[in-house]
């Protein structure tokens, strides 16, 4: 029996405002970059006051919602758990999903008071992107978001390793892997950031217990879960941990284990100016890919190429021409 949706997506809903700014900008003001770094509201409005308001992109945003978007933009079917607060940017960030077409746990519930949270993103000339996060009322979310109508229908469900930073969101994201599990729906999970990683290995540990149907991680995410210097060695020792996974390379392309046997996927060469979103659009089409009969290898060529025409661009969307190109070139 089909199921209704293609994924099952949980995470943080954060408005994203993406800006541009200098090297220097982020010195001045202490900023790690290259970093998401969790923040609390005042510094990240000190930050945007200081920063030429120009060029501002809005959008609902959060790692997992940007993926689960992708899904969606390629012809999939998503579903987003999530929370928003009863605020303008709650209802800017409904709206937009419901644009995207993707129903949320909030089509049955109704918001809190509170706020919103946003991610204020930083992109500087080197194509780098630097993320300053205030998760507001995100930083609440728990099981009373999970869905479980929404997993028991999904083919997957795919989970934000930013969660594991919270006790709530921990709980929240092992309580859908659980349900997922016992319904037999695969799972998906997203080692997020290196930060993060690095911050609550064991909590990952504890999330994927070496059984996670499919992992998604870059380059110095997996040396750091694994300990592994050598990418080689890393990838040897993700084995234990997923059954299947995919390591982003960026520019080197990316890697994948299906299971059985390693594939190459090659890069497409372009000339990046923004790279937020684009592990999250790779991940997007990936899954799109593997839920819509295209295979382990075709479905990281077209996330490759996904990627590679986000990096192009600034903002972590594309047009609805440029999916139809991207699958075209599949054919």
């Amino acid at each position: 029996m089909s199921k209704k949706y293609n994924v099952y997506g949980i995470g943080n809903a954060l408005v994203d405002l993406e800006f541009k700014v200098t090297p220097n900008f982020l010195e001045t003001h202490e900023v790690q970059k290259g970093l998401m770094t969790l923040v609390d509201e005042e510094t990240q409005h000190t930050l945007i006051n200081a920063i030429d308001h120009n060029d501002t992109e809005k959008k609902s945003g959060g790692s997992a919602a940007n993926t689960v978007i992708a899904v969606s933009q390629f012809g999939g079917k998503a579903f987003y758990s999530c929370k928003v607060a009863n605020d303008e940017f709650g209802d800017f960030y409904l709206k937009d999903m419901e644009d995207a077409g993707i129903p949320t746990n909030f089509d049955r519930q109704n918001r809190e008071e509170g706020i919103t949270g946003k991610c204020l993103v930083m992109i500087t000339d080197d194509a780098d992107r630097t993320m300053n996060t205030y998760l507001g009322i995100s930083s609440g979310l728990s099981v009373n978001e999970v869905d479980g109508r929404a997993i028991k229908d999904s083919e997957y469900v795919y989970l934000e390793g930013y969660l594991v930073a919270s006790e709530p969101g921990l709980h929240a994201i092992k309580h859908t892997k659980k349900i997922a599990e016992e319904n037999g729906v695969k799972t998906a999970i997203t080692l997020s950031d290196p930060s993060i990683v690095h911050a609550f290995k064991d909590r990952f540990r504890d999330v994927i217990g070496a059984s996670v149907d499919l992992l998604f991680c870059n380059e110095e995410e997996a040396r750091t879960f694994t300990g592994k210097s050598d990418l080689l060695d890393a990838r040897e020792a993700l084995k234990q941990e997923a059954k299947r996974f995919v390591i982003t390379q960026g520019r080197n392309g990316a890697m994948i284990f299906d299971g059985d046997t390693f594939i190459d996927i090659e890069p497409y060469e372009v000339k990046a100016v923004d790279t937020n979103g684009a592990g999250d659009m790779f991940a997007g089409a990936f899954l799109y890919g593997i839920t819509n009969e295209v295979g382990f290898a075709n479905s990281g060529k077209l996330a490759s190429l996904a990627g590679s025409k986000i990096v192009s661009q600034y903002g972590p969307r594309l047009k609805w021409h440029e999916v139809q190109e991207l699958l075209h070139k599949l054919k």
